[in-house]
């Protein structure tokens, strides 16, 4: 047996395993909850509970820090820390909604978050909200990170972040469009972080029922106008933004049952019917140059594409044709 002349006990990995999961019910998160905050999939923190010792050590890290059972010092988790916080706001403000609630996303949702690296220095959070509302991207549909202009939904400082809750109509507030994809909730922060939660645009249709269709189109429009917010907000409090990197990720939930249909787009090149999805959720992430976002939006967003739809069983996605819908989402202007 190899000797521990530092006196430190082998990783009892049982134990652990046990403690997260009582850390986990003592906050009262589901195993998709936890799995959501951690960025994994399901499977990933399915295994992890039945103690499987074949999950990569960074994925067993971020399953962990979620409850608390990772010390790391420093800027490692910075970015984790945010979304996490975010998620559990967003669970406070939705907890005493009905479970059917469009606010509460009874059918799925989808969460983009990024962060500004670089040189980014915190701006006083009293400027930060004119700088918000110059960085929305208005292209197509609801844009991200809208402040809609009404007082009972307004952006607000809350923990030294400013933050956003569209709130349904059985929240309290007279709302016109409350339905799921109207309904975001988002957090951004002086020193260029970003969350957003939002349900599906295809879940308020009349034509088809809700989780029934997966549009392959919306991902590539709601994507590019996130990094584009990326791209408009490091020019605006970054002091050189071809310094900058966006870390970028997305995480799409709510997939099983679904089928890929093209919907939003009749013109798209993206004609894709029939496929069902193959898994309930999938993650996606990149880190681009802001200084390339602008011009090679398309190649940097193809891989992500490709893997959200490798999901519904679609293989061979040009970059062609993610930059073609790229180019008819940036040629789009919304007045909303």
């Amino acid at each position: 047996m190899r000797q521990n002349p530092g006196g430190m006990p082998p990783v009892n990995w049982t134990a652990l395993v046990v403690e997260a999961i009582r850390r986990r019910k003592a906050e009262k998160l589901t195993q998709r909850e936890h799995a959501a905050l951690a960025s994994v999939s399901i499977p990933t923190i399915v295994g992890f509970d039945r103690g499987e010792k074949t999950l990569s050590l960074a994925k067993a890290f971020d399953i962990l820090r979620v409850v608390g059972l990772v010390d790391e010092p420093g800027e490692g988790g910075a970015q984790e820390a945010f979304v996490r916080d975010a998620f559990a706001r967003w669970r406070e403000l939705t907890a005493k909604l009905p479970p059917t609630s469009p606010g509460r996303f009874p059918n799925g949702w989808y969460r983009f978050d990024y962060a500004l690296e670089g040189d980014i220095k915190d701006i006083d959070l009293r400027r930060l909200p004119p700088i918000l509302k110059e960085a929305v991207v208005a292209h197509t549909g609801w844009p991200l990170f809208l402040s809609p202009g009404r007082a009972e939904l307004e952006p607000s400082e809350v923990d030294g972040v400013i933050e956003c809750w569209l709130k349904p109509a059985d929240a309290g507030v007279n709302r016109p469009l409350g339905d799921p994809a109207h309904c975001d909730f988002w957090r951004i922060a002086p020193n260029g972080r970003a969350f957003l939660i939002r349900g599906y645009q295809e879940d308020s249709q009349d034509t088809f029922a809700p989780r029934t269709i997966f549009d392959p189109t919306l991902p590539i429009w709601r994507m590019g106008e996130c990094l584009l917010h990326a791209h408009r907000l490091a020019s605006r409090i970054a002091p050189d933004a071809s310094k900058t990197k966006v870390r970028f990720r997305a995480l799409y939930t709510g997939l099983a049952g679904r089928v890929l249909r093209s919907w939003a787009n009749p013109l798209s090149d993206l004609v894709f019917e029939g496929s069902g999805a193959r898994s309930d959720e999938a993650m996606l992430e990149t880190a681009i140059p802001v200084d390339e976002i602008e011009t090679t939006l398309a190649e940097h967003m193809h891989p992500m594409i490709a893997s959200l739809l490798e999901r519904f069983w679609v293989t061979g996605l040009s970059t062609d044709r993610v930059a073609a819908e790229i180019g008819r989402m940036r040629m789009a202007r919304n007045r909303i």
